[in-house]
């Protein structure tokens, strides 16, 4: 066992210490040799070391360089060095987290690293949460507590009786609504399509002043940092409409939550923390490997009471049992590495990778708008919109840098135009990585006719 982790240790850092200069999409070449992995399934054992260097050896090159410094693709941030190393070492100890009699380092490392989150990202202090799979998930989390709370409000237990009969819940998004939100609606009977949509502006924020005649039923819910254009919804117009109203006030903030950590992008999200819950993504911009989302809801007691379980053999104790406030009961411990990644960032390490990869968005759009191509919104957070003229020119130009290698943007459709969008979220991106980028995309857009 020894000397296999120790080859699967060596495996990583050598793949590691070559991701800096290694092509960020695989090779077609790499892809084909997938095939290796095509076969009957084996009728006896294989020798594990053989099995590790058959996953390395055809598995590590036809990976996408998601942990590398020119991924700008979907959001996706890197892990930073030591929650790798705790994620390995968290998985060495294989605990079940659902409850502290299991695994009592895993439910306290979710007690402390829910403490210090909550400090960082200027959420009210004794706000509840739960660590999930990801950002869906933590939508999905904290609706259920909404759901659970508004119909309550009208005397209907949602959790005991379901939601045959139950009074009509009335859910309100913006025009730019992420679609795992809409999934999550979805998921809890609450459709995906049965919602109010409220107008956005040119950047993809909900107008304030056109939400809907709201009620102790409803749940609005807002975002911090549009996936396409990193734009804010007006927090403190929205929740002071809805609140006026009772009703509940989701943030979707799977990665523009974090702005609250940092000096120069705080004011982003100021009057966040008067919402009812909110959802963000720790393998964004903690840095922390898949996969690890967290729902926050304001008052425990509503996610515990939406969450719970029971069972003559789960024996709760004093402690904080993590069983009561998500979706799983048998899951990975993922306070692990978010506490192992917040430790060594600090406050100040923490806010220094994010404004870094800010700047980095906004070097980006610098740099191509003296190029002459056209910035399409507003650089006021890690994206930046980009059109390289029609969509079928900018489609190739996305096609091209994608087969170059350097780097890795990915296309998106917004507000009637094809754009490249590109994020930045890795604590490994710095400006040589992004003049790196920017000069293999004007490489490839002189190719393009």
């Amino acid at each position: 066992m020894r000397e296999l982790l120790h080859s699967a240790a060596s495996r990583a850092a050598r793949y590691l210490e070559d991701i800096n200069d290694r092509r960020v999409r695989p090779s077609a070449e790499s892809i084909r040799a997938l095939n290796n992995f095509v076969e009957p399934f084996p009728d006896g054992p294989t020798d594990p070391d053989e099995v590790l260097a058959i996953l390395d050896d055809f598995g590590s090159p036809a990976t996408v360089a998601m942990a590398g410094p020119r991924f700008f693709g979907f959001v996706i941030g890197g892990a930073l060095p030591a929650a790798l190393a705790a994620n390995y070492l968290a998985s060495a100890w294989d605990q079940n987290a659902g409850l502290f009699a299991a695994t009592p380092i895993g439910a306290v490392l979710e007690e402390v690293s829910l403490a210090w989150l909550t400090q960082v990202l200027a959420l009210p202090a004794g706000t509840g949460a739960a660590f999930v799979t990801g950002g869906t998930m933590a939508n999905f989390t904290a609706l259920a507590a909404a759901r659970h709370s508004v119909l309550k409000n009208v005397g209907w237990d949602a959790d005991r009786d379901g939601l045959f009969g139950a009074p009509p819940v009335q859910v309100v998004v913006g025009g730019e609504v992420h679609p795992s939100l809409k999934k999550s609606l979805g998921m809890l009977g609450l459709g995906r399509e049965r919602v109010t949509t409220v107008p956005v502006d040119e950047q993809g924020r909900m107008i304030a002043d056109q939400l809907p005649p709201l009620n102790g039923q409803a749940i609005v819910c807002m975002q911090a940092g549009n996936v396409n254009t990193g734009a804010f919804d007006p927090a403190r117009e929205i929740i002071a409409r809805a609140h006026a109203a009772g009703a509940w006030v989701h943030v979707d903030g799977a990665f523009g939550l974090w702005a609250a950590a940092t000096r120069s992008c705080a004011h982003l999200a100021e009057g966040l923390a008067d919402a009812d819950s909110w959802a963000t993504d720790a393998h964004k911009w903690l840095n922390v490997p898949y996969d690890s989302g967290i729902a926050f809801v304001r008052d425990p007691e509503i996610l515990r009471a939406a969450m719970s379980i029971s069972a003559a053999y789960l024996t709760a104790g004093s402690h904080r049992e993590p069983m009561h406030y998500t979706p799983e009961l048998s899951r990975r411990a993922r306070g692990v590495e978010i506490w192992a990644a917040l430790k060594s960032l600090g406050r100040t390490g923490l806010a220094e990778m994010i404004e870094r990869d800010c700047r980095c968005a906004r070097r980006f759009a610098d740099g191509l708008a003296a190029a002459g191509f056209e910035i399409l919104n507003d650089v006021v957070l890690n994206q930046v919109l980009v059109s390289f003229g029609t969509a079928d020119t900018t489609t190739r130009v996305i096609e091209a840098i994608q087969a170059e290698g350097t780097a890795w943007c990915g296309p998106t459709y917004w507000q009637g135009r094809t754009a490249m969008r590109i994020s930045v979220c890795s604590w490994r991106t710095t400006e040589a990585d992004v003049d790196r980028s920017i000069n293999a995309i004007l490489r490839v857009t002189g190719r393009v006719d």
